[in-house]
């Protein structure tokens, strides 16, 4: 079989470059470059143009020979160019200076035989452009108008013949003014760029102060809700377990039967804390809980709970009962829970009292005991008491409400709360916790 041969392999990872991409590309160099090197960048741009404007004053009119710059025009368009090199400190300077010289050129053009033409302008147009990307657009349009009637003015008043405006004047102001709208066009994007960033470098820090105050707020009602189901249950284990250890000796009977309740209140305790520790969980965890919250449906439970530790809770109701929102009930619920716990612990009594009072907007929760001694010893916390009162109150003001806990006149003491009987929108809570 005859060999074919074959040709070079080309790398598919190398493409053609066209001269768009070319040329995109040595403008970023010469950028990159120019940043990195702001003075060089400044005098080589000023030589250029400096070299471009000498160059125009060796063009005599007619003919078109080169002959040797006037002295007096290159001294000014050195003068005029070499004001650029402030064009980063001084950007009206430099406007001022380059607009006079260039003036002065149009004004020697004449007798010196070169037309003013836009090599001429070249330092009024980069002095323009600087001051508008520097400074706002109503200064860049003050100080371009001005500039532009200026050299306007010195080329009707200076041209040969009789002054008269002609249409190459009017494109030379045109012209003069092209640089400074690029350069404010690109100043304005720039300015709507940075307060882009800025917002969003502003919402993405005021999300994470949402989300660090969201979570302060979740441990905030985590351990609110760790603390009335250890304090109740814990409180109420302890008793009994005492009570039990005080009769197994005289009445085995009544001891075991302490000792089965004991258990049902270790039960439940543990059941809560599950269902607590469970907020802790992912929200499409299936392992969650997704019990409902308790609520005032369940306080005839929770007082029946109290029985069994020698706590008599007298339970009365005035008003129409109205329908409340899951975290109302749950709050109303929890408040109950504490107060009740802090009577059995620090009362010397075995009687309480709890009263709901609806009307038409508020329930009016009250909590009392006839101890001899305070239910709330002073030891730290709001107002002198601890976390029980603390945590009382923080459940309340989170629905809406207000609670007041102080001692009676003559003995004992007092919790009220009023809460709202409004009606939250969307789905129950779940587990014990979701209260809004």
């Amino acid at each position: 079989m005859p060999r074919t041969r074959r040709g070079p392999v080309e790398d598919p990872s190398r493409t053609r470059r066209g001269p768009v991409e070319e040329g995109a590309e040595i403008i970023a160099e010469i950028r990159s470059w120019a940043q990195r090197h702001p003075g060089a960048f400044d005098i080589a741009f000023a030589a250029a143009l400096c070299v471009l404007a000498v160059l125009t004053t060796t063009m005599a009119e007619p003919p078109r020979i080169v002959r040797r710059p006037p002295p007096a025009a290159a001294a000014v368009a050195v003068l005029a160019c070499a004001a650029l090199l402030l064009r980063r400190t001084h950007p009206r300077l430099t406007v001022t200076m380059a607009t006079g010289s260039t003036a002065v050129l149009g004004a020697l053009g004449p007798s010196h035989g070169y037309e003013f033409g836009s090599t001429l302008t070249g330092p009024v147009m980069a002095a323009l452009a600087s001051l508008a990307w520097r400074t706002d657009g109503r200064t860049a349009a003050r100080c371009s108008a001005a500039a532009s009637a200026v050299l306007l003015a010195t080329s009707i008043l200076w041209s040969p013949g009789e002054p008269q405006l002609r249409p190459d004047q009017v494109g030379l102001a045109a012209v003069t003014l092209l640089p400074a709208a690029v350069a404010d066009a690109l100043r304005s994007r720039r300015d709507y760029v940075t307060a882009v960033e800025a917002r969003a470098e502003m919402a993405e820090h005021t999300r994470e102060e949402e989300a660090r105050r969201r979570v302060g707020a979740e441990r905030m009602r985590i351990a609110r809700e760790l603390h009335d189901v250890v304090a109740h249950h814990i409180t109420l284990a302890h008793a009994q377990a005492a009570t039990a250890d005080y009769l197994l000796a005289t009445r085995p009977d009544a001891a075991a039967e302490v000792t089965g309740n004991l258990t049902a209140t270790l039960t439940a305790a543990l059941g809560e804390l599950k269902a607590t520790v469970g907020l802790l969980r992912e929200h499409d965890d299936p392992a969650g809980s997704t019990e409902p919250a308790p609520g005032l449906a369940q306080l005839s439970d929770l007082l029946a709970s109290f029985e069994s530790v020698g706590l008599t809770v007298t339970l009365t109701r005035e008003g129409e009962a109205r329908p409340l929102s899951p975290g109302v009930g749950l709050t109303a619920y929890r408040i109950t829970q504490e107060a009740l716990t802090n009577v059995s612990k620090h009362a010397l009594t075995t009687t309480a009292a709890v009263h709901l009072h609806y009307t038409a907007d508020r329930l009016t929760l009250t909590v009392t005991d006839d101890g001899p001694a305070p239910a709330f010893p002073p030891s730290r916390g709001v107002a002198g008491y601890g976390y029980g009162l603390i945590g009382m109150r923080e459940r309340a003001h989170a629905v809406g409400g207000h609670l007041h806990a102080h001692p009676r006149g003559g003995a004992g003491f007092e919790v009220r709360a009023e809460l709202p009987t409004r009606t939250a929108p969307g789905p129950p809570p779940t587990a014990l916790g979701d209260a809004p």
